[in-house]
């Protein structure tokens, strides 16, 4: 199987995934779409058949073929590679939006764009930019806003613009996902992508950042005993508040004595003031396990689950949890 990730790029020091080709700072959208491999486009044909005569004969000419109006294939325009077969009324994105999407963000908002690049040789591509806002939790625990656009050709994701944060000292992500809050925006491949429709409400999620991080620093200070830190664990990693859990205990028991090491020191940055002992602390651990350490065929599968698979969704889990001890 080809490597999920086709071509990456990236500014500044080197992104938790560890994966593309490093930019200078403040490059224009030209040169991203070179580096990270966007600079193509995606194509549009009917799906076509063959279908025999009276006599079974099946005809070997352009005259022959016939078109299935329903369903297209969609193609890339440099290396002509199918990339899916998709519904008639499929909306396609093109990678060069994606990268579009940030371009008065850049320019007029003080937004920086950090990485771009395209996953599973075209079908999926996405791009993450700085948004200025940064807090330091208990002084020292520096948090920093993103904001990730990403979408897919193959029907395994919307478009989706995404308010993002990073812990520095150990570059994990997390969404700024919780209830109650404008997470999330999904665009689905059956209508029209309007980039300044999706900024609009985004406007209301990014003003949400001081109350996500007021939330995460009530977490840093909300002190957790041991037994609640191995039944958050449990609860997290295993469902152990679901029916038949057991057997989940058996399996993910690697993974809990990874994630407990970790919030007990082993961690980067768990010997923070903010982290030490805290929910936070618990929350740090999960998504450092599922950005660094969890189980994957390669960085580019760990990529790929950390922000739009599984892992996300053991990081939202995460969270949850973590939110739930605090109040």
């Amino acid at each position: 199987m080809a490597h999920l990730v086709e071509q990456m790029a990236y500014v500044g020091a080197t992104p938790w995934h560890e994966l593309g080709h490093q930019l200078p700072a403040k490059q224009p959208m030209e040169v991203w779409a070179r580096a990270a491999g966007m600079d193509w486009s995606i194509c549009e044909t009917p799906v076509r058949y063959q279908a025999s005569g009276a006599d079974g004969h099946v005809g070997l000419g352009d005259e022959d073929l016939l078109s299935f109006e329903e369903q297209k294939v969609l193609y890339r325009s440099d290396t002509k590679a199918a990339l899916s077969v998709v519904s008639g009324r499929y909306k396609v994105v093109q990678p060069q939006e994606v990268l579009e999407f940030y371009r008065d963000l850049t320019e007029v908002s003080g937004f920086e764009l950090e990485t771009a690049g395209v996953l599973k040789a075209g079908r999926k591509f996405w791009a993450l930019a700085r948004t200025g806002k940064e807090v330091a939790l208990k002084g020292t625990d520096v948090v920093k806003g993103y904001l990730l656009l990403a979408t897919s050709c193959d029907g395994t994701l919307a478009t989706t613009a995404t308010p993002t944060t990073i812990r520095v000292v150990c570059n994990n992500t997390l969404s700024m996902a919780v209830s109650g809050a404008q997470g999330a925006i999904k665009v689905p491949h059956s209508t029209q992508f309007d980039a300044q429709a999706v900024k609009r409400q985004l406007g209301i999620a990014v003003s949400q950042w001081d109350s996500f991080m007021y939330r995460m620093k009530t977490l840093s200070e909300c002190k957790v005993k041991s037994h609640e830190s191995m039944n958050y664990f449990l609860k997290v990693l295993c469902h152990s508040d679901a029916p038949g859990a057991l057997d989940t205990v058996l399996t993910n028991e690697r993974a809990l004595k990874k994630v407990q090491a970790m919030y007990d020191g082993l961690g980067r940055g768990a010997e923070l003031s903010a982290a030490k002992g805290t929910a936070w602390g618990l929350l740090c651990a999960v998504t450092e396990f599922v950005d660094h350490e969890r189980r994957a065929r390669s960085q580019e599968y760990r990529l790929d689950s950390a922000w739009f698979g599984q892992g996300n969704a053991l990081k939202q889990r995460a969270l949850e949890h973590a939110l739930q001890l605090a109040t």
